[in-house]
């Protein structure tokens, strides 16, 4: 067992908040916060016209999942995402969902409302999925042999080659064993 490793035998990159669970692939946390703002929005959209407290619940509990469960070495999208959901999730649904009025003006307000409502939430959620993500890499840190093995993976030789001190002091003299590829001149 080497030092990166927990007991269970996940290597750190590869955990999530817990050691002993495997962390998610990047793009399924994504899609987790996505589908529980997305279900969020809906909800709230027919039930009260705009986003409320089923939507709040939702979408928090999504981004701050998705930053606690994916793998420690795919942390950035996960502390992201959150305005980038809101943002992209809330007009997309609402225009689906809503009865847009006659005019430019009426379907402005009515994406916009809920964006302005939805701002102290998304910052909650923002504020939650960045402590969480910075926590994990201060804590989950990785050591010179995790970056080795990363390396190794990418087929990069990751030995250490041996000190140019200690190839002076072999005894062979310098320049031994060197041959140059160019004829001698006569």
């Amino acid at each position: 067992m080497t030092s990166r490793e927990t007991p269970t035998g996940w290597p750190v990159p590869e955990r999530s908040a817990l050691a002993t669970v495997l962390g998610i692939p990047p793009l399924a946390a994504i899609a987790l916060a996505f589908a529980l703002t997305a279900l969020g929005v809906f909800v709230d959209v027919l039930r009260i016209g705009t986003v409320g407290v089923v939507f709040s619940i939702a979408y928090v509990l999504g981004c701050v999942v998705a930053a606690g469960w994916v793998r420690r070495r795919n942390l950035f999208g996960p502390m992201v995402q959150p305005p980038l959901l809101a943002a992209v999730l809330i007009p997309v649904i609402v225009l689906l969902v809503g009865r847009p009025g006659p005019g430019l003006t009426e379907t402005v307000l009515m994406i916009g409302a809920p964006l302005v409502n939805a701002f102290p939430t998304m910052a909650v959620a923002t504020g939650l999925s960045l402590l969480i993500g910075l926590v994990r890499l201060i804590v989950q840190r990785t050591g010179p042999e995790d970056t080795l093995a990363r390396l190794g993976r990418l087929g990069v030789r990751g030995e250490r080659e041996e000190p140019v001190s200690a190839r002076r002091d072999s005894g062979a003299a310098r320049g031994a064993g060197r041959t140059s590829r160019s004829p001698r001149r006569s």
